[in-house]
């Protein structure tokens, strides 16, 4: 079942169940997903829509948003705002594949950097390339970038 699919199910679930928060989030994720539809409406291959990797990025993005908005919220003293956030990126990452722990991480960098013949830090936009489409919604890009480049500066590359 691919991630609109799945969605959609828990949406009419969530109705079901009149569960109101959930449905909230829900939502929020439906129209995510059809804003990026209509955006990308202009290129020939995204007629059906975008992809469930475009979904996971949706879905990624829309948890780092949220996490950081609750971090925000606990500084300013408005935890039950923070809780709010916590609580859709709850129901935002029951969607999202497994994340990956520290290890399979350094495997996964060293694996692109050997399956790209990445050698320098010119190279650096290749191997994410490469973890981006393997590993989309399964690790944070954003501290990946630094093993990166730590990787190939260990390799003589800088």
């Amino acid at each position: 079942m691919d991630m609109r699919t799945r969605v959609n199910e828990a949406l009419k679930q969530a109705m079901k169940d009149k569960a109101a928060d959930r449905l909230s989030t829900l939502r929020l994720i439906n129209a995510a997903i059809k804003d990026r539809d209509i955006a990308a409406r202009g290129s020939d291959e995204e007629r059906d829509g975008v992809g469930d990797a475009e979904v996971l990025a949706i879905l990624g993005k829309m948890t780092k948003q949220r996490q950081e908005s609750a971090r925000a919220y606990e500084e300013g003293g408005r935890l039950d705002l923070a809780e709010r956030e916590l609580k859709e990126v709850a129901v935002i990452e029951e969607f999202l594949p497994k994340q990956l722990d520290e290890d399979e991480v350094q495997k996964a960098v060293l694996a692109a950097v050997t399956a790209t013949g990445a050698s320098s830090i010119r190279d650096m936009g290749k191997v994410m390339g490469e973890l981006k489409s393997r590993y989309t919604g399964q690790m944070d890009f954003g501290k990946v970038g630094p093993m990166v480049k730590d990787q190939l500066c260990s390799n003589g590359g800088c």
